[in-house]
């Protein structure tokens, strides 16, 4: 499987790319008041708005700063009534990598429910996000509520 390596403070972390959208460079966020921490904000994309998580601060780590390759990526991320477009600001964005299906393995730790199997490489141990688990319903429902049917 191909994943999108990037960082989450000094750990290797990967997103398989057939959930991934896009990949942007950073840009300018609209705040959203009373949002929790993580949530980074908002971008606009050809004039829609699509939220922005802050992986980093998801996990608990404060960034020291945005890096020249701190990106946004754009996932599709699964919502009541289909995918909507999340965007996932993510440090270190270093590349793509092959993991091999049979090299991953249950981490063994209940830790942050959004972080799933791993595998070791030559750069060292890398550890998938599970998109379905990265959001709790109170903040999926903050930033996707639901729609009336017109």
């Amino acid at each position: 499987m191909k994943v999108l390596v990037f960082q989450i403070g000094p750990d290797r972390y990967g997103l398989p790319l057939t959930l991934t959208a896009r990949v942007l460079p950073v840009m300018e966020m609209k705040r959203v008041p009373l949002a929790p921490d993580f949530v980074a904000g908002l971008i606009d994309l050809h004039g829609n708005p699509v939220p922005v998580i802050d992986l980093s601060r998801l996990a608990g780590i404060v960034p020291d700063q945005v890096w020249h390759d701190t990106r946004i990526i754009l996932v599709h991320y699964p919502a009541v009534g289909g995918d909507v477009l999340l965007g996932l600001l993510a440090e270190h964005v270093t590349g793509i990598a092959d993991v091999a299906a049979d090299a991953l393995q249950d981490s063994g730790i209940e830790g942050a429910p959004f972080l799933g199997q791993v595998a070791s490489d030559v750069h060292g141990m890398l550890q998938l996000v599970q998109l379905d688990e990265l959001l709790a319903p109170d903040v999926r429902a903050l930033l996707f509520p639901p729609r009336e049917a017109q």
